[in-house]
């Protein structure tokens, strides 16, 4: 089958003279560009051509970079395995016949087919991080606010990071200095990465690294994943580095308290894509209550129907304590556990993904299943912290990635560390 990593491809060319001259970016079709589609992988976008650049967008054409196209990407970031784009699922070139991972997917599955040099992609709740390891590539989830979301299309807006995509840890980091620092369009950003110097960090030195390896994320994960990331982990005491394990007990939680958060926060965001204000037109007869059902009933896809739907339920009158503020509560608690055993450690490891990538389709039957694939991934996001996926070896001819997690702005640490793994 055709790996169907484009929903567009249009070149677009930066300015001749920058430090990304040269090179091939492919953009996740969530991210906006002026006058080329944006479809968030979704019907109801089909026919969307923004007006404007996203601010990563811009900074990629001043720093001379070359869009060779709008990755595919699992409709509006909801997805594990990148098969909920109304444009088709992608396949993996690292695995053929199975999943690139979610929802990236594509972004990563164009770095590791050589469509594209880097790529950008996005991460909600992993999703960078889990099809840079199921495709065999490098991705980095920044911190909150490293990087403007400016022109993103938001789906958990608390939550989610622009963030880059190489073949090499080296790759990434170059991307990342070209977006990374403050925006005044987003006063969320901080001027942590004004003058970054991150690809200047990927000297592999790891001697005298502490490692923490929080046991809960290793639990229940495929014999053959832990076996990898153990090796990898070997590796790097070899070099110099150190492990001690340590503990997460909050992330027991974390997947229930993200998706009660992420869900709640897409019904608000995705609300303005009723056919009138934005999005789908469903081309019929009635009062605004018929037209705007049908229109969202045509746009949506079964996934994003869904997480609309509990989310409204989670923000609902007399449900909002029981669910909402719960959720948030844990969230504190997540994020003071990282806190913790980011006092005793320099970084913390796992494996990425608990699993291999799965044989396309095969998760589809069974969302609760692809949602606790997440377990590793979407703590990170809640406590806003900065993590790398790194390839670490494979299972079975299989791709595993190991992540490393880092303090908040501790990107360099990350990259250094990383950097050693990618030799």
């Amino acid at each position: 089958m055709s790996a169907n990593i484009f929903i567009t491809e249009e070149e677009i060319d930066g300015d001749d003279d920058g430090p990304l001259a040269g090179t091939t970016v492919a953009i996740k079709d969530n991210i906006s560009t002026e006058g080329v589609r944006t479809t968030c992988g979704s019907r109801m976008l089909e026919e969307y051509v923004p007006p404007y650049d996203a601010t990563v967008v811009s900074r990629l054409k001043e720093a001379g970079a070359t869009i060779v196209g709008k990755a595919n990407m699992d409709e509006f970031g909801m997805g594990t395995t990148n098969e909920t784009s109304y444009f088709g699922p992608t396949d993996n070139p690292a695995a053929p016949g199975r999943v690139p991972g979610g929802s990236s997917g594509g972004s990563a599955a164009a770095v590791a087919a050589g469509e594209a040099d880097v790529a950008l992609g996005t991460d909600t709740g992993g999703s960078i991080r889990c099809p840079a390891a199921f495709c065999g590539v490098v991705g980095i989830k920044p911190t909150y606010g490293l990087v403007s979301r400016y022109g993103l299309v938001a789906y958990g807006n608390s939550l989610e990071q622009i963030g880059p995509f190489g073949e090499t840890v080296e790759d990434a980091a170059e991307l990342l200095d070209a977006i990374a620092g403050s925006d005044e369009r987003d006063a969320t950003t901080h001027p942590e990465g004004d003058d970054s110097s991150y690809a200047d960090a990927a000297t592999g030195e790891v001697d005298g690294l502490s490692i923490g390896v929080p046991t809960e994320l290793l639990e229940g994960a495929d014999e053959g994943v832990v076996e990898t990331f153990w090796d990898a982990i070997a590796d790097l005491e070899e070099q110099g580095a150190e492990y001690h394990e340590v503990s997460l007990p909050s992330v027991e939680h974390a997947v229930e308290a993200y998706y009660v958060i992420a869900m709640s926060e897409a019904s608000s965001n995705l609300a303005r894509f009723d056919g009138v204000r934005y999005g789908h037109d469903a081309d019929v007869e009635g009062n605004w209550n018929e037209t705007f059902s049908q229109a969202r009933k045509e746009g949506f896809g079964d996934e994003v129907k869904r997480r609309i739907l509990l989310g409204t339920y989670a923000l609902s009158a007399g449900y909002h304590d029981k669910y909402y503020k719960k959720a948030q509560d844990a969230r504190a608690w997540v994020k003071q556990d990282f806190d913790e055993a980011l006092s005793e450690a320099d970084v913390l490891a796992s494996p990425t993904m608990p699993v291999p990538p799965f044989e396309l389709g095969e998760s589809l039957d069974d969302p609760l299943q692809m949602y606790l694939a997440d377990a590793n991934t979407v703590p990170v996001n809640l406590a806003d912290l900065p993590a790398i996926s790194v390839p670490a070896g494979e299972t079975d001819g299989l791709p595993v990635g190991l992540q490393l997690i880092g303090p908040a702005f501790g990107e360099e640490q990350l990259i250094r560390a990383g950097s050693a793994i990618d030799r």
